[in-house]
């Protein structure tokens, strides 16, 4: 979540090398989804920031506008950094979805809750997301996965590095997302763990009585 003009700024530079985007006029102007991705990070930090009333109003009204236009119904606050649609179309997202960094996102995909109130799916970090995909449920998507398109996704599938596919979804492969878009957020940043930050288990205990190996159960090095 953007809680400062650092992360603002940062959010906004994953999202231009995630899309490609390298920072001439024509882009600035005319590329409707950079425009876009812009201004939802911008209300973000207004809103998160509890910033000038007016001047949230006004941010709110433009993102909500081109909204409107691009066909997108893409909450604040649901995607972390690094985030690249790939071109316009309809997206619906639960404002409750949560979805880690370096997504790509593409046309028709829903992210929502299922019957039960409050259900909402937590997409861990550089996952792809193709067309047509759906995902819904008090479920768990982990990192690096690959939705293959028009997959329909209601349970959770948390160890990542799969790519699922079918309806409803099922794990076809284990290459995952990998080499599939652009990262540009370099970082972990998705509440769920990375298996390269698990910490490695304490030792058991030898019981009373049981002789101590050496190195199992004793600080000695030797």
């Amino acid at each position: 979540m953007i809680r400062s003009k650092q992360d603002y700024l940062a959010f906004l530079q994953a999202d231009r090398i995630a899309l490609g985007v390298q920072g001439r006029l024509n882009e600035w102007l005319f590329d409707d989804v950079w425009r876009f991705q812009r201004r939802l990070r911008k209300v973000e930090y207004l809103a998160n920031t509890r910033a000038n009333w007016l001047r949230r109003k006004w941010a709110t009204w433009r993102y909500m506008s081109l909204s409107r236009t691009l066909g997108f119904s893409i909450p604040i606050n649901t995607f972390g950094p690094g985030l690249s649609i790939a071109h316009r179309g309809t997206i619906v997202v639960n404002s409750k979805a949560r979805i880690g960094a370096n997504c790509r996102l593409h046309v028709c995909v829903n992210i929502g809750e299922s019957t039960e109130p409050g259900s909402t799916p937590v997409v861990g970090d550089n996952c792809y997301i193709a067309p047509g995909v759906k995902i819904f449920g008090r479920i768990v998507i982990g990192h690096n996965t690959a939705l293959g398109a028009n997959a329909v996704v209601n349970k959770s599938f948390p160890d990542g590095n799969v790519t699922l596919a079918g309806a409803p979804a099922r794990v076809v492969n284990r290459r995952g997302a990998t080499g599939m878009h652009t990262h540009g957020y370099p970082l972990p940043f998705s509440t769920l763990a990375h298996p390269s930050a698990a910490k490695p288990k304490a030792p058991a205990r030898p019981a009373p009585g049981e002789p101590v190996l050496q190195g199992e159960g004793s600080t000695h090095a030797g």
